[in-house]
């Protein structure tokens, strides 16, 4: 399916937002997701389905001041 992540078109078979992050080699990483504008908590994305269209924004933490 066609997705985009971070403003950027990708192909996948992740069905999961989990699995993309995985797919990604950031299933470990501290990040934060959101699907469709919408914030996905780290404990909901195994249960957060993708489709065809979506948009995912992976967002990591910065530090600095």
């Amino acid at each position: 399916m066609k997705i985009t992540v971070n403003g950027t078109a990708r192909e996948t078979a992740a069905p999961t937002l989990a699995a993309l992050l995985i797919e990604m080699d950031l299933g470990m990483a501290k990040v934060a997701t959101a699907l469709n504008e919408g914030f996905v908590p780290a404990p909901q994305r195994a249960a957060t389905p993708l489709a065809d269209g979506d948009r995912v924004e992976i967002v990591a933490p910065r530090q600095g001041g």
